[in-house]
């Protein structure tokens, strides 16, 4: 497992290592002992997959709020994504600071986000899939959100973005009052 560091220093890129022939290829894309010797401890408890037809399909910024707040492994099961954390702990030395990384079938790359950013996608791909594991269980009255268009992000969308109106109506970073406080 390859392991790189990010712009906002939890934020981790990691790649694991491909297995191939001329079958195709194996990669063991999650493993506990390999995590808790990178730094990385996660409890997952619930998987999560999606499908964005369109590109330029932006999803996000979410995050699920304490006591339910989740870390994500977020990899792309088929296509190209653009995927992004954003810190949204109050206090933090990074607050509205974001990251950003192409994540796709080819690369075969995950972006590790723990809890207290809020995360988000752009496809860049037709029929992009994107697979992730939570740390906590999905609770619809944590589940949060920050305008995709307000914390500087150069989403590299042509035209206008495929939104949710979930999304399109979420506050601004600015008048975002965050859930997450800092801890060093």
């Amino acid at each position: 497992m390859q392991i790189e560091d990010t712009a906002l220093a939890e934020v981790k890129l990691l790649t694991p290592r491909r297995f191939g022939d001329a079958r195709g290829f194996f990669a063991e894309t999650w493993n506990a002992r390999t995590m808790a010797a990178l730094g990385i401890e996660a409890g997952f408890v619930q998987d999560n997959h999606s499908m964005s037809a369109q590109v330029g399909t932006v999803r996000g910024l979410h995050f699920q709020a304490p006591p339910h707040a989740q870390g994500k492994l977020v990899r792309c099961g088929r296509g190209r994504l653009f995927d992004v954390a954003v810190d949204i702990r109050r206090g933090s030395p990074t607050y509205g600071r974001w990251t950003g990384h192409e994540l796709s079938f080819e690369n075969g790359a995950m972006l590790w986000i723990p809890a207290g950013f809020a995360h988000g996608f752009a496809t860049r791909a037709p029929d992009t899939e994107i697979c992730y594991k939570c740390t906590d269980f999905y609770a619809p009255e944590a589940d949060g959100a920050v305008r995709w268009d307000s914390c500087g992000i150069d989403w590299q969308v042509e035209g206008a973005p495929v939104l949710s109106d979930k999304d399109a109506a979420a506050p601004a970073l600015s008048d975002f009052d965050s859930p997450f406080e800092y801890a060093p």
